[in-house]
């Protein structure tokens, strides 16, 4: 049997957890430069007039009439308390697929499957003792009945957040219960082209045959009808690949048109994606650079342009990559312009034990011991403790706008949650 178990109000529950005195309030978390609202509790959900990724600017009378409470997001907490819930699911499984933040499915082929319910309120239990987060548990044959199971346990109050399909009967009456719009990996085209042949329900689905749904629907559209006939078609995957490009574009706080201050900004980021790069043992063979004004402003005269630059060596070296994206940047950059946002890519990654020197030049490893020390600095007292003089000191007049930011309350020492006596 397969467990799927998915956090609920994932990003909400995150400042709950370290805000208790919120309880019964509707909670929203808001996105990059608090331009819209991307997550909200369940009492926040209720209020119909307040809708979700509409902008703040819009709504904001709304928010204060109901008393809503909004955080800035908060990634460096949330991205810290759902390792945390991944570690606790280990505990129950020695295979766990990571699907995404807040979500996870388990592999239980050793549970007596009348103790399957049991379980899963285990599972439950222990992640809010150990974490404060509530979660949901569905558990049945397959990975798509199981996320069916995980939507039946959350909607009916009666399931106490839990579900177990463990049955020929139960998979019957969960079929029945979904509707088609709402089954996973059934995408909004075919949705739409199955609706139209008069198919409602998630049940109406399992009974097309199989060779309409091929025909129709490819290969990912049959895998979702096996498995909803019981029929495991989707791999389990502990094994993550290294990823094969990594990068980062963040809007700034305000339009910026001074170079030098678009250049610390930069500088930043390649910090932050070689950390990233270094952590999965790779280095890049190129490195893209992009700048951008706001096209969504009137008043703005528009630009935008990107650079590809391929590396003599590839490296994973913070300071070669800074240096080679100040480079790039001049030769992008024009003066006139309010710029909105800059963002680096990092590509042709490969394993740091595949780098080969050429004929005139052989990989140094003098600055890569210098970044591990200063990687080994930053894991023991906190992100950016050290870094590249290159980054500056103007930080303010770029980072995103994030006044309602909770503190990084697990990872940063001077934010920890204090109790007064």
């Amino acid at each position: 049997m397969i467990a799927l178990v998915d956090c609920n109000s994932f990003y909400a529950s995150c400042e709950l957890v370290f805000r208790p005195d919120l309880a019964g309030r509707p909670v929203v978390v808001l996105s990059n430069n608090d331009g819209c609202i991307i997550a909200a509790n369940k009492e926040a959900k209720a209020l119909t007039n307040i809708p979700m990724f509409e902008p703040v600017f819009k709504i904001k009378k709304q928010l204060l009439e109901h008393k809503v409470v909004f955080f800035s997001s908060n990634y460096t907490l949330y991205g810290e308390m759902s390792q945390r819930v991944i570690n606790i699911l280990k505990t129950f499984s020695d295979r766990v697929e990571v699907y995404s933040i807040d979500e996870s499915f388990l592999d239980l082929p050793n549970v007596p499957e009348d103790t399957l319910e049991a379980y899963a309120h285990q599972i439950k239990d222990t992640i809010l003792r150990y974490t404060g987060l509530p979660v949901g548990v569905g558990i049945a044959p397959t990975k798509v009945l199981s996320k069916l199971a995980n939507k039946i346990a959350k909607k009916r109050p009666e399931n106490n957040y839990v579900c177990v399909i463990g049955s020929e009967t139960d998979r019957i009456k969960a079929l029945k219960w979904c509707a088609v719009k709402d089954v996973w990996g059934i995408g909004k085209k075919h949705r739409e082209r199955v609706m139209n042949i008069g198919v409602a329900s998630a049940y109406d689905f399992s009974k097309l045959p199989l060779a309409w749904v091929r025909k129709e629907m490819t290969v990912v559209g049959e895998r979702t009808w096996r498995e909803l006939n019981g029929e495991i078609a989707m791999d389990f995957t502990t094994d993550f690949k290294k990823k094969k490009a990594i990068g980062t574009a963040k809007s700034f706080g305000k339009k910026l048109a001074n170079l030098d201050i678009i250049e610390e900004a930069c500088s930043y980021y390649v910090g932050e994606v070689t950390e990233v790069l270094r952590a999965q043992g790779s280095c890049a063979s190129a490195l893209q650079v992009f700048i951008t004004t706001n096209y969504h402003s009137d008043r703005d005269q528009q630009y935008a342009n990107s650079i590809t630059v391929k590396l003599v060596l590839p490296t994973n070296d913070t300071f070669t990559l800074i240096k080679e994206a100040k480079k790039a940047l001049h030769l992008i950059y024009k003066s006139g312009y309010r710029y909105k946002k800059v963002g680096v890519n990092l590509l042709g990654i490969i394993p740091e034990h595949y780098v080969q020197g050429n004929l005139f030049e052989l990989p140094s490893a003098s600055n890569s011991k210098l970044t591990q020390v200063v990687d080994r600095l930053n894991l023991k007292f906190g992100k950016s403790k050290v870094s590249s003089a290159l980054v500056g000191t103007r930080i303010k007049e770029w980072e995103l706008i994030k006044e309602e930011r909770s503190p990084r309350y697990t990872t940063q020492w001077n934010e920890m949650l204090r109790i007064k006596g």
